[in-house]
């Protein structure tokens, strides 16, 4: 089959018919909306430690309730999401989160006959020892604690404690040995 050859003018309606597309001119506000209420205006509730560093796409959720330690670090794409009316996320100091990580610390409920959006959410806190390293891509689910010093491979599922120095990893995340 031949390739259809797009000619210059071709290529010039198409860029323009692109740009005057009304929902592009409307997206650029969409997204500062979204960098607003999503980082902004969270990172000013949260509880900062001294020398926090969150990656400029870092989002939050609930931050009034959400507690970082000095020297954290949040990787790109790491969300924390704190339960809607009472849940925390503790982090302690020097904890390092890779790209990707997803904290929340509340489920929605798993009731036959009703509609998972119409169940309460059961709500439980998420606290994060200091010096734990939690690996691209992992995710720490309600009620979880992790020991001082652990380390979550990357593409963990967290659904239980980990005792302090322990090395976790898989789906769900198991310790496959101590660190020390």
């Amino acid at each position: 089959m031949p390739v259809k050859k797009r000619t210059l003018r071709g290529r010039i309606a198409n860029l323009f018919s692109s740009f005057l597309d009304p929902m592009v001119l409307v997206h650029p506000f969409r997204m500062l909306h979204y960098y607003g209420y999503s980082h902004v205006r969270p990172r000013r509730q949260m509880t900062l430690g001294q020398g926090v560093r969150l990656a400029p796409n870092t989002s939050f959720r609930n931050a009034e309730r959400i507690s970082l330690g000095d020297q954290v670090q949040l990787g790109e794409y790491t969300a924390l999401w704190a339960g809607k009316s009472s849940s925390w996320i503790r982090v302690g100091e020097r904890t390092t989160f890779g790209p990707g990580c997803f904290v929340t610390a509340a489920d929605y409920g798993l009731a036959a006959g009703a509609r998972i959006i119409d169940q309460e959410m059961i709500e439980r806190d998420v606290i994060i020892g200091p010096d734990c390293w939690i690996g691209t891509k992992s995710v720490i689910t309600a009620g979880v604690t992790l020991g001082a010093g652990c380390v979550i491979g990357a593409g963990s599922v967290v659904t239980k404690d980990i005792p302090a120095g322990a090395i976790a990893a898989g789906v769900p995340a198991r310790v496959i040995r101590m660190r020390s």
